[in-house]
């Protein structure tokens, strides 16, 4: 594809196109963050109507965030080479089809593969978006250009749960793929007839190819380590072994190549600034934490609690009223307070809310659940435009869409490692308790004997008695388990702090619009 001959500047939009092309590129936006929480709460449905249990159910949410991961590098190769917008619409195109064949996956393992292509093709849509959104606004207006952009960021994940439980409970599941089409259509079809005539320069650029295949290599055997080793007995079976092996092998090839290469797939020369270091694993490790949670509380509810699809996406909901609510005005005062002093307050938060949320017992009502979610929305409010604050600042334009892309794919590889090690640990700490609380139940105990003989009075054979009192231990087992991984994540938060505050001061009129041109 030929594209213009140099690079040209664009004039802003202006009247009814920079609605209708906001309107185009947030649908998008919308409609990528959603895909990566609408399937959360109807894991349990997928993996039962495909035939696997609900913890390999989680593959369909982490083969998406992985094959995200690795694409996201890749946008601005791929945008120089073909043009900003035609790489747009064809990724929007690419995503609708791939949704659509998602919807029709006769089992799981053609859905897992789906899902990976549907999330590589993505890659570049939520980069792009922000490029073309800032490139539609005055220069002086890019702050309220990204913070309306986030918004829409805010109110996905919020509308997943709660979309993809209805959806499951009262239509069926492939649905929540199919509700893209009609979302993909209407925005590519806005999207060219605005922009088509705004195209940016394209250039042949060479390929990191080594690059690449050495970054599919490691993430892809890192994260299968992470799926099957709770099922394969970890590093007792070989499988895990020759997969640890492998990511680590090709993480090292991974590092040796991209330092040397002259156009590497991935700037890891960012890392020797100091805020770009601190806020992008400060950003990875609490989005990890963040995201395995947020797997993990419908997980239990919907197994566990007797919880509908619909009801679990009604509990996480909530989480999206604050931060929507209070973004703008943290966009609008992070040129006057110190970032650090934002991010601090957000770890703080989150803290709170998994602590409230270790302290849950298996007679939690409706309101007690809930209310950690909506004090959460607080700290999502800050936790974002801070820390993109903190990582971009400094950085020469030129350097931006790198750094971006970087910080992006680290954010997304750890949701995806977040929900592997959350659901693996709760596992694992289920069948501590069990054993424990297993040890209880015996002929010299009062109290089991009392229960045993309360079931068969009521009708139960001691056979059927017994497998009543195993799935009471079971419920009490992941109830402990979910608030053991609460309380852990809990303190991570904590520690991350002392993090942030590893970043350089910078100047207080720094400029959090440029800052934010770089947000995902």
């Amino acid at each position: 594809m030929a594209g213009p001959a140099a690079d040209v500047q664009h004039a802003p939009l202006e009247g009814a196109a920079r609605v209708w092309g906001t309107i185009a590129l947030s649908a998008a936006t919308f409609m990528n963050v959603l895909d990566t929480s609408i399937a959360n709460v109807s894991l349990p449905a997928i993996a039962g109507d495909l035939g696997v249990s609900p913890n390999q159910g989680t593959w369909v949410i982490t083969s998406f965030a992985v094959a995200n991961a690795i694409a996201v590098p890749l946008t601005g190769w791929l945008s120089q080479r073909f043009g900003q917008v035609r790489l747009f619409i064809a990724s929007i195109i690419l995503f609708v089809i791939t949704s659509w064949l998602c919807g029709l996956a006769p089992n799981m393992t053609v859905l897992i593969a789906l899902r990976a292509a549907q999330g590589f093709v993505a890659g570049p849509m939520i980069p792009l978006s922000q490029a073309l959104l800032l490139s539609s606004y005055p220069k002086a207006l890019a702050g309220l250009a990204m913070g309306m952009w986030a918004i829409t960021t805010l109110v996905a994940p919020v509308t997943g749960p709660l979309l993809g439980g209805w959806i499951t409970d009262h239509v069926n599941w492939p649905w929540i793929f199919f509700i893209n089409i009609p979302v993909g259509i209407v925005s590519v079809l806005a999207t060219w007839g605005i922009y088509h005539k705004r195209e940016t320069a394209t250039h042949k650029l060479p390929i990191d190819k080594v690059g690449l295949a050495l970054l599919v290599v490691w993430v892809g055997a890192l994260q299968i380590m992470l799926d099957i080793g709770k099922e394969h007995d970890w590093f007792a079976s070989p499988i895990v072994i020759a997969l640890a092996m492998t990511a680590a092998v090709g993480f090292a090839f991974f590092l040796a190549w991209e330092l040397t290469d002259l156009h590497p797939v991935v700037d890891l020369r960012l890392f020797t600034r100091r805020n770009f270091w601190s806020g992008t694993v400060a950003t990875a490790i609490g989005y990890g934490l963040f995201f395995g949670n947020l797997v993990l509380l419908p997980l239990w509810l919907q197994q566990y609690m007797g919880y509908t699809a619909t009801d679990s996406g009604m509990i996480l909901a909530p989480v999206g009223l604050f931060a929507i609510i209070l973004s703008p005005i943290v966009g609008k005062t992070i040129t006057h307070i110190d970032p650090r002093r934002f991010a601090t307050f957000a770890f703080l938060v989150f803290a709170v809310v998994l602590w409230m949320r270790s302290r849950f017992n298996t007679q939690a009502d409706f309101t007690t659940l809930m209310i950690p979610t909506l004090i959460q929305g607080v700290a999502m409010a800050f936790f974002f435009i801070p820390l993109v604050t903190i990582t971009l600042s400094g950085l020469p334009p030129d350097r931006i869409a790198a750094a971006s892309g970087l910080t992006n794919f680290a954010r997304i590889t750890a949701g995806a490692f977040g929900t592997s090690i959350s659901t693996t640990l709760w596992e694992s700490r289920a069948a501590l308790h069990h054993a424990q609380l297993a040890e209880a139940v015996n002929p010299g105990s009062p109290a089991a004997q009392a229960a045993l003989s309360g079931l068969t009075a009521g009708g139960l054979t001691p056979a059927q008695a017994l497998a009543q009192i195993n799935r009471m231990l079971d419920q009490q087992a992941f109830m402990l388990a979910a608030n053991d991984i609460f309380y852990i994540s809990a303190v991570l938060f904590l520690l991350l702090i002392p993090l942030v505050w590893l970043s350089h001061p910078f100047p207080s009129h720094a400029s959090g619009g440029e800052a934010a041109a770089g947000a995902h």
